[in-house]
């Protein structure tokens, strides 16, 4: 992987043994790993950060929904912050005062390849783009944007239509 995967990992999970994601292309991961890093520089995020990207099964996906938020459907992407109130969180703050090459992940993004399939083909344009929007999405709700008010909902929907934007990947590409 290139430079610009330097803080994001892009990982192939499949906890069930069979490669349910035909195996994401390189070209499809570098794309993730540059919008995501594209959005940091964007967002002005230290390049101290950094996360991690998992593709997945869209039973996978539907297991993590239910395990962990309670709700037994599929998805298209998931994301897990790091809990900043945590009390581990807190005895690294004075570490990362002290040095500021000291990296932290901030979170999880987990992608469902099977979603990304099928929302491209709905919304008529590229596989590319779904990914860059899932990968986005997620990693804007590592940093803290959500979607739970109207208000939210239009700045964060706002951030990710200028962000794609100004990456060049939009809703023609297809």
């Amino acid at each position: 992987m290139s430079d610009i995967a330097s803080r994001v990992k892009a990982i192939i999970v499949d906890k069930l043994g069979v490669d349910e994601t035909e195996v994401v292309p390189e070209s499809h991961q570098e794309l993730v790993l540059k919008v995501v890093s594209f959005a940091a520089d964007f967002l002005k995020i230290p390049q101290t950060k950094e996360c991690s990207i998992s593709f997945v099964s869209s039973e996978r996906i539907r297991e993590i929904n239910r395990d962990f938020r309670n709700i037994d459907k599929v998805t298209d992407v998931i994301s897990f912050a790091l809990d900043d109130d945590d009390d581990d969180f807190a005895s690294m703050q004075s570490i990362m005062e002290e040095d500021d090459s000291f990296v932290t992940s901030i979170g999880d993004i987990f992608i469902s390849l099977d979603r990304a399939k099928e929302q491209a083909d709905d919304y008529g344009h590229s596989l590319e783009r779904e990914l860059g929007f899932l990968a986005l999405h997620g990693f804007l709700h590592l940093n803290g944007y959500d979607h739970q008010t109207e208000e939210e909902e239009a700045e964060m929907t706002g951030l990710q239509q200028e962000i794609l934007d100004a990456y060049g990947l939009t809703r023609n590409d297809g």
